[in-house]
């Protein structure tokens, strides 16, 4: 065997020694101390020195590590709502043609329109912890009125308004799976399957509850709901029950009827306090309506085929207002009803419908801003056509053909004919 000079020995120790004195934390390394105490290449004295140069550095690094967690925790800490916040938007322009059977271009209020519109909303929504959630949400629009969304493009590059269009709290306790309390201005929280009763643009302001069950193949929902529309309608007094005010109740459920095709069934009611007052005709009986009180009663239904060369969703809604009452030249008009279907093919988006809404089937203040001019006393066809031109942007044309007793002041039975170009982005 051939032996290692004891030269060459001492001067590989020598050289360890070295390296071990001069890199700090990466060359000392407590198991190479102990291979080098234990093949005699140092002794008692230099062992204990270089382990007590070891302790000391690895302490040191503890702590160093300890104040940058410390730091980052801090951080952490300030920054841990971005992680847990989504900031959403879209914007959207418009061409829009209205033509109404009698009336006058150019005339005083006339109801003809031929114009350029945008619209655009941000929102940010976040989750202040895993049982509660904000959202804020701006929007622009010509006017406060609830049913738009919309600025038209005019008075010489002047600045366009921004709204508060959604403010609220959503409270989803753990304990409670799929229970959600929701306070302030929120988007809608009952199930729609038609814009008779509500626009879309529509956000209500008051407290509400909704509630999902799984039942076996089957799902439950429902919501509740309390809505303040005005503050001392009648002028007798600010306590709450002087307000006019809205209750809201529907109950639905989800099922399968086979293994491509889902049915959804439901029922709403929505009932509102104090419309008999003096001052709450002007806030609800508009667009149409001939009565003032209102308790609509809603059944509504979906059937999802997806078994089909094409998915296709056949939808509809019957309303009858309660409460409605004839007058000398108008009878109660008390139902409305919308039936239709849509499609999807090839990036294309296709939506159908027909409706036929009495004058005092719903509350004109809330119905279809865009059918009929927004009146009710009408009926006729609605037909969507959309195409995704890329992801979140896509280009979309809707055609309104109507016939409407009230949307013209100098016929009834008047033609509304609405044409809508639309390019929209979202993120």
């Amino acid at each position: 065997m051939r032996r290692v000079p004891t030269l060459t020995k001492v001067s590989l120790s020598t050289a360890v020694l070295m390296a071990i004195s001069s890199q700090a934390s990466a060359a000392v390394d407590a198991k190479l101390l102990d291979m080098l105490r234990a093949n005699g290449s140092i002794n008692a004295a230099q062992y204990a020195e270089l382990k007590t140069e070891l302790d000391g550095e690895k302490q040191a690094q503890q702590v160093a590590a300890a104040e940058q967690s410390k730091k980052m925790s801090a951080f952490d800490q300030k920054v841990a709502w971005a992680a847990k916040t989504q900031i959403k938007g879209d914007v959207r322009l418009r061409h829009e043609s209205i033509n109404v059977d009698g009336e006058r271009d150019g005339s005083s209020g006339d109801r003809n329109q031929d114009r350029q519109r945008i619209r655009a909303r941000l929102g940010v929504y976040s989750e202040i912890n895993p049982q509660v959630d904000a959202g804020i949400r701006v929007a622009t629009g010509s006017s406060a009125d609830a049913r738009s969304t919309n600025q038209s493009l005019d008075g010489a590059f002047s600045k366009k308004s921004i709204w508060l269009d959604q403010a609220y709290l959503d409270w989803h306790p753990t304990a409670v799976k799929d229970l959600h309390l929701i306070g302030g201005k929120m988007s809608q929280p009952w199930v729609s399957m038609g814009d008779v009763i509500w626009d879309g643009d529509i956000n209500p302001e008051g407290v509400a509850a909704t509630y999902k069950l799984p039942l076996g193949g089957a799902e439950l929902f429902g919501s509740t709901g309390y809505y303040v529309l005005t503050d001392n309608i009648d002028g007798e007094g600010r306590q709450f029950e002087h307000d006019l005010r809205m209750y809201t109740g529907q109950a639905g459920a989800r099922f399968a009827l086979g293994d491509n095709v889902k049915m959804t069934l439901g029922g709403s009611v929505y009932s509102y306090d104090n419309d008999n007052a003096t001052n709450a005709a002007a806030v609800l009986a508009v667009n149409g309506n001939a009565s003032t009180e209102f308790t609509l009663y809603e059944g509504f239904g979906q059937l999802d085929i997806t078994g089909l060369p094409l998915p296709l969703s056949i939808y509809g809604q019957y309303v009858v207002n309660g409460d409605a009452e004839a007058t000398a030249t108008v009878g109660k008009q008390d139902n409305a009803w919308l039936t239709g279907f849509k499609t999807k093919f090839a990036g294309f988006g296709l939506d159908y419908n027909y409706r036929d809404v009495q004058r005092n089937a719903v509350v004109g203040a809330f119905t279809d801003s865009d059918f009929a001019n927004g009146f009710t006393g009408s009926r006729g066809h609605k037909v969507k056509l959309g195409y995704e031109i890329d992801k979140n942007f896509a280009v979309g044309a809707t055609y309104f053909l109507a016939e409407s007793d009230v949307a013209s002041r100098t016929r009834t039975d008047a033609d509304v004919n609405t044409l809508q170009l639309d390019l929209e982005a979202k993120f």
